[in-house]
């Protein structure tokens, strides 16, 4: 046992190494961290001299990251994303990025949600939600990731059809605008597209009922589903 934690042991004291200890993850609430400061009379000013000597982060009211010097892993911002709004789950370019179906490296966070449109300007980067309606969101969405480092992540087919749905630039009248669409301003590879479920494109579009949407689906159902058959 080292000093600092004898002193801890010795007069009471909680540091961000008894909350790493006590947590299993290094992202944290503020039920949990009032919990493990129960003993204290004021325990959020307990919070604010954590985060005051960079022992606790704060990335939004409620939600902390121990500090750098304190953390076990890096943090998934993936995970953050998730948990900073919600209901949501990662989609759009960033989720393309993660599959592989853009070639340029997405640094800001997108996802989908239930709520409204948001942003967050955090020290892990920016995070942004688009709002979908109820009917729309669960088809297509899978967790990504282990055990405690589990996230929800919209497929591939997903993805597209959000990014499909929510570019108000793009607005096709028919299953060949999509060509250029796909190919030379999304950038994806003919293979990468190619190796998309149909099935899949198709009940999203079902729980989209939108034409965009379908026309998708159509579309890719009319280019490659004869490779699948």
């Amino acid at each position: 046992m080292d000093i600092l934690r004898l002193m801890c042991d010795t007069y009471g004291m909680t540091t961000a190494l008894d909350i790493r200890d006590q947590s299993l993850s290094d992202i944290l609430d503020y039920q949990q961290l009032t919990g493990w400061l129960a003993g204290y009379a004021k325990p959020r000013d307990k919070i604010r001299a954590l985060l005051a000597d960079g022992s606790l982060i704060r990335i939004r009211k409620g939600l902390y990251v121990l500090g750098e010097r304190y953390r076990r892993t890096l943090v998934s911002r993936e995970i953050l994303a998730n948990l900073i709004y919600g209901p949501s789950y990662v989609s759009l370019d960033y989720a393309l990025g993660i599959h592989g179906l853009i070639p340029e490296r997405v640094l800001e966070v997108t996802s989908m949600t239930t709520g409204e449109k948001r942003r967050f300007m955090t020290r892990f980067g920016v995070f942004t939600y688009r709002p979908l309606s109820p009917h729309r969101y669960a088809p297509g969405v899978a967790w990504a990731g282990d055990g405690e480092a589990r996230y929800l992540l919209a497929t591939p087919e997903k993805a597209l059809a959000d990014k499909v749905w929510s570019d108000a630039r793009f607005r096709p009248t028919r299953q060949s605008d999509f060509d250029s669409y796909l190919f030379a301003d999304l950038r994806i590879e003919e293979g990468r597209l190619a190796s998309l479920s149909g099935d899949r494109l198709t009940e999203i579009a079902g729980a989209y009922a939108s034409r965009k949407v379908s026309l998708l689906a159509g579309y890719w159902a009319r280019r490659f589903g004869r490779r699948h058959e």
